[in-house]
């Protein structure tokens, strides 16, 4: 254990903006101390103690989120339509909107946990946080491809059009490296997964949050983000929110945002679930 422990305010940046985002096994394959949690928690200056108490509280989190999305008879109805038998691997291939130890994914598995009869599924979340999608394609082999999946969803593009703060006249990758990044993620998983791809659109930002948040060296414009959105939207597969409003239709609304008006508060990740489960049971042409 680390000697020099974590302050309160450090704590907080702690508890909302790392901790959730931040699994030494995805950052460090590596590290020997990778399966260790009081490794891990010495990374972090708090006791192993804390960090398990931490992980399980959001956990339990995404476990009551996924109970008040199952009190909306829609998505009831929903549940019956979808097409899985319990016994699926389903991937969820990402970035730290993915990555959230309380987010979308982890509340989409409780979902289809609590509504399944002897659910037998296998979650894979390869979400790594801040990854673009030249990053993420680079470890598509060892961090979905190596599970054989049945299905995958895929949510990029947030931050390919990040603008650093030191070099503010261009995107950090140009909307043409996303386009055929995602060409080839589309092509390596339509060659080696059964079912549709599932993608999600990225979700707007709401810049202002963003850019007053002392962490963060970049921000993302949405008149950029939104030829992301366009990309995706036009995929084959299943396409999840293709007109990336459902963090608000007048506009993305800040409950649905943690204060960096870039991830998602536990409300926001219920959109996205709710969308998921909406778009998967629709008929099939």
């Amino acid at each position: 254990m680390a000697k020099r422990k974590a302050s309160e305010e450090e704590k907080g940046i702690l508890e909302q903006f790392m901790i959730p985002f931040y699994h030494v096994e995805k950052r460090v394959p590596l590290f020997p101390g990778k399966s260790s949690l009081e490794s891990e928690a010495g990374l972090f200056g708090i006791p192993e103690g804390e960090l398990k108490s931490f992980r399980n509280n959001m956990d339990e989190n995404a476990r009551e989120a996924a109970l008040d999305i199952l009190k909306d008879d829609e998505i009831v109805d929903c549940l019956d339509k979808l097409p899985f038998d319990g016994e699926e691997t389903i991937v969820a291939f990402g970035d730290s909107i993915t990555e959230d130890a309380q987010g979308w994914f982890t509340i989409l598995k409780h979902v289809l946990e609590i509504s399944s009869e002897n659910p037998d599924f296998n979650f894979v979340n390869a979400g790594v946080s801040y990854n673009t999608t030249s990053e993420a394609l680079r470890r598509i082999d060892r961090d979905v491809i190596i599970h054989e999946p049945d299905w995958v969803i895929v949510a990029l593009g947030t931050f390919d059009p990040q603008r650093l703060n030191i070099a503010p006249n261009r995107t950090l990758l140009p909307l043409s490296e996303t386009w055929e990044n995602i060409e080839t993620i589309q092509s390596v998983l339509e060659e080696r997964v059964s079912n549709p791809i599932i993608w999600v659109t990225p979700a707007p930002v709401i810049t202002e949050m963003l850019n007053e948040n002392p962490l963060y060296d970049f921000t993302i414009e949405n008149k950029d983000l939104s030829q992301v959105q366009e990309l995706i939207s036009g995929k084959q597969g299943a396409i999840i929110d293709a007109t990336a409003r459902r963090m608000g239709e007048g506009g993305p609304q800040a409950w649905n945002y943690l204060p960096d008006g870039l991830h998602h508060s536990l409300t926001g990740h219920m959109e996205t679930v709710k969308g998921i489960i909406k778009k998967l049971a629709e008929p099939k042409d």
